[in-house]
């Protein structure tokens, strides 16, 4: 059997959220946090005059009953669906199953290894997730013997990923594989004909430069990346590294402005992108930081994706976890059981 991996863009049945209930882990940046999750929630069922959700449906992991509680109040009016299940943090993308067409034209769910972003974070119950989503999903899954988060691959739906040479060929992934290795893999699970690598990603990011944070497929064959338009971005030298790769390997590029310098109460950099978008059915909700940029971000991405509304929402507390609105989702495509 062979799997494809569908792009974001191609139609989804549901997304998969899981609602932030750590107090320990999120500390004062709790409540910004949910308030983050509501508003991407919102944006994606996009209820219409009536109330009723036209997006498409919301698959919600609560670990508690005080969480399902909590999130039942602040996602009312969205559709979503409750799922008992576990989890040590919200990362859905790195740590849920990725979701395949198969040859017989069934939807797959695959469920790879995970090791807490290289043995970094380990929390309980991360590495049960892909499983559980899989069998609440209904649909048929597979287990794949690779270490791999959802956001160090980028597809375009036609065999092409890009991902960076950073995270997965990092030792600290699938130490016993090297590059060739890693396309194969890649060509097996998710369909990859073409390995696009760049060479790293943002600074102080925990993930080891996950692909998600600086490089997006908009269209079959183009990318959207940032560039720095401040003096004082931290990112500058990678951003400018990255287009260059790209146009090596004649991948049609895009660009919009960097948030820039974005820095945590402690005056440390922060791994801030407006590239860490999440494609719905009817929207696209790009993570704001508050900067002079995000305006501007916001309306160079609107013409990238024609019938669909780009929506932008403050993220900067989510952030503060390392990550932003496709760092915690994961899309369940339209499929057959």
């Amino acid at each position: 059997m062979t799997f494809r991996m569908p792009a974001e863009w191609a139609p989804h049945d549901a997304v998969w959220l899981a609602w932030p209930s750590h107090p320990e882990l999120w500390l004062d940046n709790l409540a910004s946090t949910q308030q983050s999750f509501a508003a991407l929630a919102l944006a994606i069922a996009d209820p219409d005059e009536q109330g009723r959700p036209q997006g498409e449906r919301l698959e919600v992991l609560v670990p508690t009953e005080r969480a399902a509680l909590d999130a039942s109040q602040a996602l009312q009016g969205t559709g979503a669906r409750f799922h008992r299940i576990p989890f040590g943090d919200i990362w859905l993308r790195d740590t849920a199953p990725l979701f395949v067409e198969s040859s017989d034209a069934t939807l797959t769910a695959v469920c790879c290894r995970f090791n807490g972003w290289g043995n970094k974070y380990i929390l309980e119950h991360d590495t049960d997730v892909a499983l559980a989503i899989a069998r609440a999903s209904g649909h048929r899954w597979v287990d794949a013997p690779l270490v791999l988060e959802g956001g160090s691959v980028e597809v375009d739906g036609n065999g092409t990923v890009i991902t960076t040479e950073q995270c997965l060929l990092n030792a600290n992934r699938n130490p016993s594989m090297g590059r060739r290795e890693v396309e194969s893999a890649l060509g097996h699970w998710l369909g990859a004909s073409t390995v696009r690598w760049i060479s790293e990603g943002l600074a102080n990011d925990h993930t080891d430069g996950h692909i998600d944070t600086i490089v997006r497929f908009v269209a079959p064959g183009v990318v959207v990346c940032m560039e720095a338009r401040d003096g004082d971005d931290p990112n500058a030298a990678v951003l400018s590294r990255i287009v260059r790769e790209l146009d090596a390997v004649h991948v049609e590029v895009v660009r919009i402005p960097s948030p820039g310098r974005i820095e945590d109460a402690d005056g440390l950099v922060m791994p801030a992108s407006y590239v860490n978008f999440y494609i719905a059915n009817r929207v696209v909700v790009v993570p704001t930081y508050g900067t002079r940029w995000d305006d501007v971000a916001l309306a160079e991405l609107g013409p990238l994706f024609p019938g669909r509304r780009v929506v932008g929402i403050a993220a900067k507390g989510l952030l503060s976890g390392g990550g932003a609105f496709h760092c915690i989702s994961q899309q369940q495509p339209v499929g057959q059981q």
